[in-house]
């Protein structure tokens, strides 16, 4: 499982491990049952505090994205909500565009020229000169 940080980005990093998780969870990278690392192991893998890595296996835990079973370890839980899961994917996106945006808004684009250069992506997408979004699905 491969979780990348930015140190820089401004969220906090259990806020990022979570979204990871989540986002690893809804493309079905991660499957129910699958177990994830120990907390001391994904604290030394991501050079973070145990403590951070317990406080985003907690609130994954709570919203029943993760199973902690003592003795056994952390699972990906058996039962993934359907609609548990389209939220996590509705999350996804609006980080990811979030994201986009910020960084747009930040070199100058005016909201105009955010808005015209996504509909014009969009429309690349659907037709021939770019892959189909069902490729993506």
């Amino acid at each position: 499982m491969h979780i990348y940080l930015d140190h820089d980005s401004g969220v906090s990093i259990y806020l990022q491990i979570m979204d990871r998780i989540k986002h690893l969870v809804a493309t079905g990278v991660l499957k129910p049952g699958d177990q994830l690392p120990t907390i001391r192991q994904l604290s030394v893998d991501l050079h973070v505090d145990p403590n951070t890595v317990v406080h985003a296996y907690r609130e994954l835990d709570r919203e029943g994205i993760i199973s902690t079973q003592q003795g056994r370890g952390t699972f990906i839980s058996e039962h993934p909500d359907s609609e548990q899961l389209s939220q996590m994917r509705r999350e996804r996106l609006n980080v990811i565009i979030g994201d986009a945006l910020l960084e747009a808004l930040s070199l100058g684009y005016s909201e105009q020229d955010i808005r015209t250069t996504v509909q014009t992506r969009l429309a690349e997408w659907r037709g021939h000169s770019g892959p189909r979004s069902e490729e993506y699905h």
